[in-house]
């Protein structure tokens, strides 16, 4: 391939990311390096809940922490700074696709455009959750998934039913009602004595409540379908597989897309800021475990697995669910395996192997006015539950 030929296909519109913004993203992070640097030895005065995420409920500072954490826990890493720059890397990429000539990254909001009232729902349902059951973190002195509503049914009810306020709050109350309560029954009742992987209970709980969600959406007056919604931002017409570098783009988008973000920009704000958390405290973000390094590095092999594994199903549909094991079977095997080589990379294999058409082919049996979440969450749940057993099976491998 010529030099010309080169920069005619980096230069694509809507192929990768231009390296002008690719610098600036790059002087931004170190920027913020920096200043986090400095203020270091500030930050526990600062805020309680930067120190460490062991539970506080009744102290104020630590439990906004918490609530910025819980949009995050989708991917493990609890973090509030990742949180913040997550959204703010997806309202760039808002912001890009409406200007003309700006970066055109991965659709967000499976290609609808609402992206801003995605975001407001699913953080009042954040919010709500919060106000409804936080209460269980002081009672029962452990986590609980108060988080879940942020990636389920409040997102994909804007999706389905397009913006507005009603639909935002609708969303908002029937995640914190349902996915919720049903969460905290699943894995306080379910997994802790049987000592499974509270992923799967969260995830499931997602499931049964978006499918009863949907139900009851279905019969209030106020919301009327919006037609032609896809399970992802499919570009019909327009093969993005066999650009440059859309694979690592992909891989950063995909670990947003529970979110309903599904773009890089979010993804490469999740993750700077995580990082930086954890560089700065580690005993901050991923529950003080220590094992977010671990975590992030296979769940990146996973969804490059995944990616490159079902690229032509990507090339046929425009859109597949690879990260569907990138929020669930990877860092869930992580951190039952206490972040051993073996059994982590173990999982992130089976999990891009198994997960992702297991997905698709559960959302091919819903009907119209289910969000194909409903079958992304319960394939989580399935393939989280199968896959750490068959791993404490190999040689070598063991439960921590």
């Amino acid at each position: 391939m010529t030099s010309t030929s080169i920069r005619a296909r980096l230069g694509r519109p809507g192929s990768i990311l231009p390296w002008g913004a690719a610098a600036c993203t790059v002087t931004a992070a170190a920027l913020l390096a920096a200043v986090l640097s400095a203020l270091r030895p500030a930050l526990p005065a600062i805020g309680k809940g930067y120190a460490s995420w062991h539970l506080g409920y009744t102290d104020p500072d630590w439990y906004l922490y918490w609530i910025l954490g819980d949009a995050t826990e989708a991917t493990m890493a609890k973090s509030a700074p990742g949180a913040v720059l997550m959204v703010a890397g997806a309202a760039f990429a808002h912001a890009s696709r409406r200007r003309d000539g700006g970066p055109r990254g991965f659709a967000q909001a499976c290609g609808t455009g609402l992206w801003p009232w995605v975001a407001v729902s699913a953080g009042l349902g954040m919010l709500v959750s919060n106000l409804m059951w936080g209460w269980t973190l002081h009672a029962s002195g452990t986590w609980q998934p108060t988080f879940a509503p942020f990636v389920s049914v409040p997102p994909a009810v804007v999706v389905l039913y397009g913006a507005g306020w009603p639909v935002a709050v609708t969303g908002a109350v029937l995640g914190a009602l349902l996915v919720t309560p049903i969460a905290l029954v699943l894995v306080d009742q379910v997994c802790v004595p049987l000592d499974v992987s509270p992923v799967v209970g969260s995830v499931l709980a997602m499931s049964l409540g978006g499918i009863i969600a949907f139900t009851v959406c279905r019969r209030l007056p106020w919301l009327r379908p919006v037609s032609g919604v896809a399970a992802g931002p499919a570009e019909a017409g327009r093969d993005r597989t066999a650009t440059l570098f859309w694979v690592p783009r992909r891989i950063l988008a995909d670990f947003t897309e529970a979110h309903f973000y599904g773009s890089e920009w979010a993804g490469a704000g999740l993750l700077i800021g995580c990082v930086l958390q954890f560089l700065l405290n580690p005993a901050g973000p991923a529950y003080g475990s220590g094992l977010l390094p671990q975590m992030i590095a296979v769940q990146v092999l996973t969804a490059a697995c995944g990616v490159t594994l079902w690229r032509a199903r990507w090339s046929a549909a425009g859109w597949y669910p690879t990260f569907v094991p990138v929020v669930s079977v990877a860092p869930a095997t992580v951190t039952a395996f206490g972040g051993t080589l073996l059994p982590s990379v173990a999982g992130a294999l089976l999990g891009a192997i198994a997960a992702p058409p297991l997905a698709a082919a559960l959302a091919r049996w819903l009907p119209e006015h289910v969000h194909p979440m409903v079958a992304y969450t319960a394939s989580m749940g399935i393939c989280t539950a199968a896959v750490i057993p068959l791993v404490d099976l190999l040689p070598g491998c063991h439960l921590s």
